[in-house]
């Protein structure tokens, strides 16, 4: 008889919430983590990141409490304390990841795991046997091939740097890129922003990508699109950047945020057999099954949908369908998605472009306004809202909102597309006044 009937590499959000459910099942279920339990999410992405904007976003309420009576006095902000209180949380956060897979029955290993066959994980020398083995290996930053590429850091040192720089570079034109620069603009770094095409965000209603871009300038940032880097050097008061047209741009530090590829390298899925793809992503049918029988991938080492719920969505239906005789399919159509830049964005379901492409015809709602917030701070930020809806029946298939809590309303947007609302439902639906959010059901004309 095998060591275990179900056996985990990687110990990431997706990797765990599998392991418990499968051992909630009575599966007898290993997991091994070479590094930190909890993974990118909790240590090296979505949870450090947003103790960041929080962070950053204080200059912004700092400067808008003035306009409504409040005197703040000498403001400073200490890098080194932030990260402490960062660090000290994460440390917590991976002991309670600990506790849950201790209390769900689910056998903990440290270390490098790397497959020997089809059923077999080697640890430190020692093998484990496993009927069906899981890889949630996560993702890593990418970086390019550049002169001086050595001095550049990634996302995953950005969060503990040993001083906040005075300037900074930030290469790319993702989510990842776009938060880290409104990020360190806000905590009061000289913050310039490259990308190499034509319109930050690829990917997103182009309208919420213009006005994002739009928004971002306002503040402080120096967006500049069609730039990309050539080389880095050092220099006694920093790094020389060479750009795209030869330009050289003296800084800090400069952060690459130009890709992810899955962690997938150097644990033995060649030698199985397991097939990939040109990214690295283990190759997965739609219930996470490699072409291996026994072996099944889920969260961003497949590079299907690379967000921390989707990871634990398919590790959860993958355990239902294995050890609960209770076959699901992860679903990854409307996934509501959040980006938190300065102001930050929420998006669930089709853009306008992706409307247009699949509907016989569509209608666009979209408002943009300055919320009553800042009526008396002076801030000239504005609060954009787009509606897509399908005129054969009237469905609403995509909302975008860019402005303050964005990310909290797109959640239940994303409850109301799911269920196939239209919009005349929203239309029946009374508003909350005064509220940014009363605008999702006040749009009644289209704007096309």
């Amino acid at each position: 008889m095998a060591d275990f009937d179900f056996f985990v590499v990687g110990g990431g959000s997706g990797g765990v919430a599998c392991a418990r459910r499968a051992a909630s099942h009575g599966a007898r279920v290993g997991l091994v983590e070479e590094s930190r339990m909890g993974g990118t999410c909790v240590h090296r992405g979505c949870i450090p990141k947003k103790f960041l904007v929080y962070a950053s976003h204080f200059s912004h309420d700092f400067e808008d409490a003035a306009g409504y009576g409040w005197s703040i006095g000498d403001k400073s902000f200490d890098w080194s304390k932030m990260v402490e209180a960062k660090t000290k949380e994460l440390d917590r956060l991976e002991g309670i990841y600990r506790g849950l897979l201790k209390d769900s029955g689910v056998t903990s290993l440290d270390g490098h795991g790397g497959l020997v066959d089809a059923h077999t994980v080697a640890i430190s020398g020692e093998t484990h046997s496993a009927d069906t083995i899981l890889v949630a290996t996560g993702g890593w930053p990418s970086l390019p091939d550049l002169p001086g590429i050595e001095l550049a850091i990634t996302s995953n040192e950005a969060f503990d740097l040993p001083q906040l720089p005075e300037r900074v570079v930030i290469i790319g034109g993702g989510y990842i890129a776009c938060e880290f620069a409104c990020i360190f603009n806000g905590l009061g770094v000289e913050t310039i922003q490259l990308y190499r095409s034509d319109m930050i965000l690829r990917g997103f209603d182009m309208d919420i990508r213009e006005i994002a871009c739009d928004e971002m300038r306002k503040t402080g940032i120096e967006v500049r699109l069609n730039e990309n880097a050539v080389k880095l050097e050092k220099t006694s008061g920093g790094i020389a950047l060479t750009i795209t047209q030869g330009e050289i741009i003296e800084t800090d530090q400069v952060l690459f945020a130009t890709g992810r590829a899955p962690n997938t390298s150097g644990i033995g899925l060649d030698e199985v057999g397991v097939e990939r793809n040109h990214n690295g992503a283990v190759i997965v049918d739609s219930g996470s099954r490699s072409n291996i029988e026994n072996i099944y991938a889920v969260g961003d080492c497949t590079d299907r949908v690379n967000l921390t719920p989707v990871a634990i969505h398919e590790g959860r239906c993958l355990a239902e369908t294995l050890y609960n005789d209770n076959p699901q399919v992860p679903d990854h159509r409307d996934i509501p998605t959040a980006v938190f830049t300065q102001p930050e964005i929420g998006t669930v379901g089709m853009s306008e472009e992706d409307a247009r492409n699949h509907c016989a015809g569509v209608d666009i709602y979209k408002t943009r306004f300055r919320p009553l917030k800042h009526t008396l701070s002076g801030r000239n930020e504005k609060v954009f809202m787009k509606l897509v809806v399908d005129k054969a029946d009237d469905r609403v298939v995509g909302c975008h909102m860019i402005g303050n809590a964005a990310g909290e309303l797109v959640q239940l947007l994303g409850v109301a597309v799911k269920a196939g609302a239209t919009k005349a439902q929203f239309d029946e639906t009374v508003a909350v006044h005064p509220t940014s959010a009363e605008e999702f059901v006040t749009m009644y004309e289209p704007t096309n």
